[in-house]
């Protein structure tokens, strides 16, 4: 019998979602633990027919939820006519063997449909790269004598565009029909890391050369409305879809938040709870933007019913990355469309720094920006200096960042007069600066 991972599905694959959860993990009844599972699946191109939420006294090594289960599991999914079986836990490369013997159908873990999506997502090279390297680090195992030889990859990291043909957890480096040598599956995993590396290095010094300005850093919850912010900030036309992940690739724009007042606005990709490690790590220099951020602006989907998980999962991401203790500002973004406004006033109440904001209409836009130079000052400092019309980075620093600025040429100098934040004071200094004169 043809294995079902080597049957070339059209989309819409129908799918069913399995949750299961061991006794001591934090678990509600009344909460539908399956909602961001199907968020993903939807996106990755599924419709859902059907789910299941079960409790585990313990993992079955051999097919997580126990063959009995599996067994009933495997009626229902021919009942129903179902393509994929997707699990909202992280499963083995044995487990997985296991339960697609019994329930006949290909099955798919949480992470390995992420990485799905993410290969469909992809669209600059370095993203391909990323997806591709997470995508052969995590799934490979599970997919020995499947693959074809990389250089026939129909996906994120080969010659046609990633999801173009396959179904879920099929697309990217997925891909593969035969089995393969895992000595050249290695070679290749070297090869991206050298090629990232590269590009990692080059990012980097791209970052590291936007010490003169302020920067800020957009992060939240994936389909939060980040791009949506960014455009209405900064007119950057970053692509906006409702759905998940619907960009991967991060863009910097110049915002000008007040008369004078110029920062750096940068966006990065969604977090969603329990993003796959292989991802995080493929992503770093992605996700350096945040590190290296002066503030952190984190955009809350206000509306919906899950935002508190959605917070805490975006903290968590933020933890792993290294930015725990980042300062924060939370946007509660889509705050013209609440539905629950008990819901909403509680979150005001548990965050009552946060700003009420919609990137769609362009509320309170104004509020945010005011809070931004305000922060961005932490309380300001007026100086005078004499400087050489040739320190060009010092003038570039001084008209980027001043709040007040006053230039007279006066032969061979420069006098300027002018007023900083406290912050952008300390990075002043930083250049090396010491004749100056406060007023």
């Amino acid at each position: 019998m043809e294995k079902a991972r080597e049957q070339l599905q059209v989309l819409k694959e129908k799918a069913f979602l399995v949750g299961a959860y061991r006794r001591d993990q934090k678990f509600d009844r009344k909460q539908d633990h399956l909602l961001e599972l199907m968020a993903l699946a939807e996106t990755a191109g599924a419709v859902v027919v059907g789910r299941t939420q079960q409790r585990l006294n313990r993992i079955h090594p051999g097919t997580y939820i126990g063959s009995g289960k599996a067994q009933e599991l495997a009626e229902v999914v021919e009942r129903l006519g179902v393509n994929v079986v997707i699990f909202d836990n992280d499963l083995s490369p044995g487990q997985i063997r296991e339960l697609e013997e019994i329930i006949k159908v290909k099955v798919l873990d949480r992470s390995e449909l992420i990485l799905d999506i993410f290969a469909t997502r992809a669209q600059t090279k370095q993203a391909k790269l990323q997806v591709e390297l997470a995508q052969l680090e995590y799934t490979y195992p599970r997919l020995t004598r499947m693959w074809l030889h990389l250089d026939s990859v129909a996906g994120a990291g080969g010659a046609t565009a990633a999801g173009a043909v396959g179904g879920i957890g099929t697309r990217g480096t997925g891909e593969k029909q035969l089995e393969i040598d895992r000595r050249l599956v290695s070679k290749r995993i070297t090869e991206l890391k050298r090629e990232l590396e590269t590009i990692d290095k080059r990012k980097l010094r791209e970052i590291d050369g936007r010490r003169d300005f302020y920067t800020l850093c957009l992060v939240g919850y994936t389909n939060a409305g980040k791009s949506t912010l960014m455009n209405a900030l900064t007119d950057a036309g970053a692509y906006v879809e409702d759905k998940l992940f619907a960009t991967l690739d991060t863009r910097t724009r110049k915002w000008r938040v007040d008369s004078g007042i110029k920062v750096l606005l940068s966006d990065t990709v969604g977090f969603v709870s329990k993003l796959p490690h292989h991802l995080v790590a493929s992503f770093k220099a992605t996700l350096e933007e945040a590190l290296r951020a002066d503030l952190l602006l984190h955009v809350v989907d206000a509306s919906s019913p899950q935002v508190f998980e959605q917070i805490q999962s975006v903290g968590q991401v933020l933890k792993e990355i290294g930015c725990g203790d980042k300062e924060v500002l939370t946007l509660l973004n889509k705050s013209d469309t609440i539905h629950n406004r008990q819901l909403f006033d509680t979150l005001q109440t548990v965050r009552p720094d946060a700003i009420a904001i919609s990137a769609k209409t362009g509320m309170n836009l104004d509020k945010l920006a005011a809070a931004v130079a305000q922060k961005m000052r932490g309380g300001q400092v007026r100086f005078h200096i004499q400087i050489s019309p040739a320190e060009g980075k010092l003038l570039s620093f001084l008209r980027a960042n001043a709040v007040n600025l006053n230039e007279r040429y006066n032969g061979d100098t420069v006098d300027i007069e002018v007023t900083l934040g406290k912050n952008q004071f300390v990075q002043f200094r930083k250049l090396g600066v010491t004749d100056y004169e406060m007023i």
